[in-house]
């Protein structure tokens, strides 16, 4: 159960990453609501889509390792 719900992490950190790069403009309104008192900017936004990425990627990582233990 615990890999299940590790990969869906790991899914959705790799969407909203990969959505970070391509669609920065149509998240902009995202993190206008969701970092409120800073204006939200596509370079805020692209930053932390490689964020969003590296997490991905650690993450999975520790669920490949996981598996193999």
């Amino acid at each position: 159960m615990n890999h299940i719900i590790l990969s869906l992490v790991v899914q959705f950190s790799l969407a909203f990453g990969v959505a970070g790069l391509f669609w920065p403009e149509k998240l902009v309104a995202f993190f206008d609501v969701l970092m409120f008192p800073w204006p939200a900017t596509h370079r805020m936004v692209r930053a932390n889509a490689w964020g969003a990425l590296l997490l991905s990627f650690l993450l999975f990582i520790a669920l490949l390792a996981k598996m193999h233990v």
